[in-house]
């Protein structure tokens, strides 16, 4: 097992942990911002970096059934948001593999 070193974001924004400023994802990588999770506002990103993923569930949200994973900031193990990693509704289809991060957990970086 090697070090895990946190990967750097460069951008006009920028956004982090809020609880140790680790950096997560870049403001152009949002897909929505019209999602909720359980603290509030929440936005759907392609992309996100320095996290990692629990064990997928099963859960029954709002937009119908998914298998998503929790996903906690790498560096202070703060659960930050979900990674979606099957959903079961055609339209819903497009989250597979994309990320929620939750706005309440978050910080502006830059």
């Amino acid at each position: 097992m090697g070090l895990s070193y946190n990967v750097y974001l460069n951008g006009h924004k920028i956004y982090g942990c809020k609880n140790c400023k680790a950096h997560l994802a870049n403001h152009e990588d949002i897909i929505s911002r019209n999602f909720r999770g359980q603290h509030g506002k929440a936005f759907l990103f392609n992309g996100v970096v320095n996290v990692t993923a629990g064990d997928a569930s099963e859960r029954n949200m709002t937009t119908g059934r998914h298998i998503v994973r929790d996903i906690a900031c790498r560096q202070c193990s703060q659960t930050v948001g979900w990674k979606y990693d099957k959903a079961f509704e055609g339209n819903e289809k497009y989250k597979e593999g994309k990320f929620i991060l939750e706005a309440e957990l978050l910080c502006n970086v830059t």
